[in-house]
């Protein structure tokens, strides 16, 4: 077990007391007992008040009463009115000493010590819950109680196993949410799924990824991993997309308990990757995603906990009673368009990453309909892992999961959580259900076992040497395969991201539709007038689960004729191969407005006369990038303050800087790259956007003294199979008549 590198300190709640609740073999321990210091002057409050991390709770109390929180030199620093549930919730209070009293001063609460993150319990407050198969509950530092359910590959007797925690706001914990518990207990795990507080049956509110919730999932690391059924008292966490970005935050509190994360189909920040990707609200899949999440987690949001209750758990009845405390998080994103470090830097992956001391194995997919795709700017932030491995390619959010990326999945969580040498033996078992139920589609999963016969250490090493980032190419066109079926045809690995090897390329905007000449000799203008409603907004609008299915529909339909400006290379005399993100630099005028939003997408129009979708890149073309002087052949920082927006002035031409999500793809000796821009939509699955365009004419100048250039990273000397895949064989990318 890890040393804590954080102060591990004598809490008011360290002593335990364990008592059976709930369903299950599961046990929990009470809630906290408060602070004792007595207020002389006043009388008590008639209701309960709770220190936490930078929070103080209020439950019990009567519906309106109305409170303030004061500090130790008597100066009011909140103030607030109990709701209909008896509860109240100061979020955000610094450290030190307070009092809760009523507001008409008449009476107060005990002192109460509010803590900050270093304020970790003593390993006794871990080791002395007991937590058993089934639906049970474990308690956090604050006295919060989580609900789990413990799925066990066989008696607890039999153990220690090797253990996986899976953390989220969905429903990990419900006991009939089996699939993916069952799914590891055959490779030989134990699986926990929790609920983060504010969600299931956990107590507490709901806020997306605050501090509490973070803390939280120390905890909950350090309370499963302190049972006797795991193995070494050690464990890994697992999780697609939601459970997948918890980890990054989970991890980078270094629960000395953790050995090791796979964050699956995840974000690299949320404002810039997926929520306002280039200062762009997301209206389609960012909010109704989060509208979901704030309904789900209303008192009894989720239906499974109605029932729990009604069969007699007492204690998820009571877990509900702060949920009336849930900020109203799609009003939050109404009101910050722009970037706010106060709100974007707590779901901003990207600045806490670098604390993360655990090896980690990451996975996503370029064009993933929902988180997005920009995810590989992570791979070069986990600056404190010991190692960072990352499978990267072309399809949809549960590419991650496919019967292609399984295997080295499964091999990292042998090596590092199993501790054992990789026995793939099992995972035929499982790829007809991942195939067949997520995919489709009949799918072959390579069970080789590859290490066999060698010495753990030795193997280890092996694994260890073996370049740490694989890109498969064109999932969904195998040879042999059904059309989208989740298998890839080729592959590539490198030992770092970005690719060393790559080669920021530029390929020059010309007259005539011509892109790739000589930026020193093109001349003219193209124009086109930005018309959100020139296309319909998704090229997908079925159901959320049948995007990924093999025989899925896309219409992914052209612009009409001045609703864009379309910029295609003569027949390619080589292949070119594209791994990594692009850019392009614009030099534009706006005709008609101050402001302009942007979509550059770039696309592989075939011999065939078939185009093929590649990916894309947004930009409110008044935010400002702050690194234009490095070099335009360099990714763009934008910072989408409020500060950094310029908006544009009549016969003014300016220089916009528009960043691609990464990308790799085959343009092969023959086809043509086409780089198209116009108004925002059209041209993702379920992405839809807030737009500002309105049929204003935006001009794009190429000519030496504007040289507009799009850059893409080119890496040479890959050997690219003979053939263009089919038109619409691609995951994750359309295909049309060019």
């Amino acid at each position: 077990m890890k040393s804590s590198r954080t102060s591990s300190i004598a809490l008011s709640f360290v002593l335990l007391v364990t008592a059976a609740c709930g369903g299950g073999d599961s046990a929990t321990p009470t809630t906290a007992p408060e602070s004792t210091t007595t207020t002389a002057t006043k009388a008590a409050v008639d209701f309960a008040v709770a220190p936490g991390t930078h929070q103080i709770t209020i439950t019990g109390g009567r519906a309106g009463t109305e409170v303030v929180v004061v500090d130790s030199s008597g100066t009011e620093v909140a103030r607030g009115a109990i709701d209909e549930l008896g509860s109240l919730l100061f979020r955000r209070i610094t450290e030190g000493d307070y009092t809760v009293e009523l507001a008409d001063g008449s009476a107060a609460s005990d002192v109460v010590s509010v803590y900050g993150p270093d304020a970790v319990p003593e390993q006794s407050f871990y080791s002395g819950q007991k937590i058993g198969s089934g639906f049970g509950y474990l308690l956090t530092r604050d006295g919060t109680t989580l609900s789990i359910n413990v799925m066990l590959p066989g008696p607890a007797e039999n153990g220690p196993y090797p253990t996986v925690v899976e953390y989220s706001g969905y429903a990990p914990s419900d006991p009939s949410n089996t699939t993916f518990g069952l799914l590891f207990n055959t490779l030989g795990y134990a699986y926990v799924g929790v609920n983060m507080r504010g969600t299931g049956c956990s107590g507490g509110s709901y806020r997306f990824f605050e501090e509490a919730q973070l803390l939280d999932g120390y905890d909950a690391i350090e309370a499963i991993a302190a049972q006797g059924w795991v193995l070494d008292n050690e464990v890994g966490m697992v999780g697609i997309s939601y459970p997948g970005i918890s980890q990054l935050f989970v991890a980078s509190t270094q629960p000395p308990s953790l050995v090791a994360i796979t964050p699956l189909s995840v974000l690299d920040d949320s404002y810039r990757s997926t929520l306002y990707p280039g200062g762009i609200l997301n209206t389609g899949f960012a909010v109704e995603w989060t509208r979901e999440r704030v309904k789900e987690a209303a008192p009894y949001g989720q239906e499974w906990t109605k029932k729990r209750a009604d069969e007699g758990d007492a204690l998820c009845a009571a877990n509900q009673n702060l949920r009336l405390q849930n900020p109203d998080l799609e009003a939050e994103i109404d009101a910050n368009p722009f970037y706010s470090a106060d709100i974007g830097d707590e779901i901003n992956p990207s600045l806490i990453v670098g604390d993360i001391d655990v090896p980690v194995f990451v996975a996503g997919a370029w064009q993933d309909e929902q988180t997005g795709g920009r995810f590989p700017r992570l791979l070069d932030k986990f600056t404190s892992s010991p190692h960072v491995y990352a499978t990267l390619l072309n399809g949809l959010h549960t590419e991650s999961l496919s019967p292609s990326v399984f295997p080295r999945l499964a091999e990292f969580l042998s090596f590092y959580v199993a501790k054992k040498i990789p026995d793939l033996s099992a995972l035929p078992v499982i790829a007809g259900p991942l195939a067949g139920g997520i995919f489709g589609a009949e799918a072959a999963i390579d069970s080789t076992n590859r290490f066999a016969g060698l010495a753990f250490a030795d193997a280890l090493a092996e694994f260890e040497a073996e370049d740490p980032i694989v890109v498969l190419f064109e999932q969904g066109a195998a040879d042999g395969t059904t059309p989208r079926s989740p298998q890839a045809r080729w592959s590539a690995s490198f030992d770092a991201w970005p690719i060393p090897e790559a080669r920021m390329t530029p390929f020059a905007l010309g007259s005539d539709g011509l892109i790739g000449g000589d930026a020193a000799t093109v001349t003219g203008s193209t124009d086109y007038v930005a018309d959100p409603k020139a296309v319909p907004p998704t090229f997908y609008t079925g159901s959320g689960s049948g995007i990924w299915r093999a025989d899925v529909a896309f219409d992914w339909v052209a612009n009409p004729a001045g609703t864009a400006a379309v910029f295609t290379t003569a027949p390619l005399p080589n292949d070119l191969v594209v791994v990594g993100a692009g850019t392009a630099a614009l030099w534009i005028e706006v005709t008609g407005a101050d402001d302009t939003d942007i979509e550059v997408t770039i696309s592989e129009v075939r011999p065939d006369g078939s185009e093929t979708y590649v990916q894309s890149g947004w930009l409110r073309a008044s935010h400002l990038s702050s690194n234009d002087a490095e070099g335009l052949d360099r990714l763009p920082e934008h910072s989408h303050l409020e500060s950094d927006r310029s908006p544009f002035v009549a016969g003014e031409s300016r220089l916009v800087r528009v960043e691609l999500f990464p990308v790799a793809h085959p343009f092969r000796k023959g086809s043509r790259l086409r780089m198209t821009v116009d108004a925002p939509g059209g041209n993702r699955g379920v992405w839809s956007f807030r737009t500002i365009s309105s049929g204003e004419k935006v001009t794009i100048r190429h000519d030496a003294d504007h040289p507009s250039t799009l850059y893409l990273p080119i890496v040479d000397g890959l050997a690219v199979p003979a053939g263009v895949a089919a038109c619409n064989s691609l995951r994750g990318q359309p295909c049309r008549p060019a």
